[in-house]
């Protein structure tokens, strides 16, 4: 992770009226409100009051209904209503072990051969954008979330989640990759994220498209103090290359292929066509087993 003082992913919006930023790399934007709490804020209109780090959501939002907020990374201001608050903080909030008895344990898959042969500079939760870059990635914005949890729907923390995929011309961040001539060089390709105390982990990234002989994906890596690393992949709902997947096709059973297709959904709110995409992942031990 970088030193959260420098190398800032952000802009300057003309007349905002909330501007929240971080601490820590990416931990409090406006898409990203499933992590928690605030880490900072900084206030620019007097009728918001000043929030200590560490307030929970559901605290720090109710006063934003109706308000005009500026997130940080480079999206389109968006205009926060109450339906939207109550919506973004649902599964945040729900209690823990709420549907144990509905939860099926996410299948292992391959890591496959293209996990990143030389990390980037920029390995946060922000694929959109290097460092200071100003230049956006090709392809359609989503802001993929989730939550890691045990069998019995408790989150697990302080996991760190990696994702890596293909930029928009189906082109991964590895020497051995196809077309490696035509990659997207303002794509990050890979990121990292630590989940929160609820288990959320966010990141910003494309909607995947296809690489030859796969439909489109994502790869998931899960690392956990103790534990060996834990890979699966996800997958996009509706995609007519999904029938044909050799990988996708070896999950037998089927409640765990059902559960590593998402759906990648309009965000009513934005103007620039962005997806929101949700992937739970289901680990099969507790947060005994790994020291939390």
């Amino acid at each position: 992770m970088r030193d959260p003082g420098k190398g800032r992913k952000t802009f300057q919006p003309e007349t905002p009226h909330i501007l929240l930023f971080r601490a820590r790399p990416k931990f409090a934007t406006p898409f990203q409100t499933q992590c928690g709490e605030v880490i900072k804020v900084h206030r620019k209109s007097p009728r918001f009051p000043r929030l200590p780090a560490g307030t929970p959501l559901n605290i720090a939002l109710e006063p934003l209904a109706g308000q005009r907020m500026i997130p940080l990374m480079n999206e389109m201001p968006c205009l926060w209503t109450r339906r939207k608050i109550i919506g973004t903080l649902g599964l945040a909030l729900a209690a823990p072990g709420a549907f144990a008895e509905q939860l099926s344990l996410t299948p292992r898959q391959t890591e496959g051969p293209f996990y990143p042969d030389h990390l980037p500079l920029d390995t946060d939760n922000d694929l959109l954008v290097i460092n200071d870059g100003i230049t956006p990635a090709i392809g359609e914005i989503t802001h993929l979330s989730g939550r890691i949890l045990d069998a019995k729907g408790d989150p697990i923390r302080d996991a760190v989640i990696e994702i890596w995929q293909v930029d928009g011309r189906g082109v991964y961040l590895h020497t051995g990759s196809d077309a490696g001539d035509k990659r997207d060089k303002n794509f990050q390709g890979f990121g990292r994220f630590l989940t929160s105390s609820t288990g959320e982990y966010y990141f910003r990234t494309i909607k995947p498209v296809a690489y030859p002989g796969r439909t489109p994906h994502i790869h998931v890596a899960v690392k956990m103090k103790g534990r060996e690393k834990w890979t699966t992949q996800c997958y996009v709902k509706g995609e007519a290359q999904n029938d044909k997947d050799m990988v996708l096709r070896g999950i037998k059973d089927a409640k765990a292929h059902e559960s590593v297709i998402i759906d990648f959904a309009a965000i009513k709110e934005s103007k620039i066509g962005e997806l929101a995409a949700r992937f739970d992942i289901v680990m099969g031990h507790t947060p005994a087993d790994i020291g939390h």
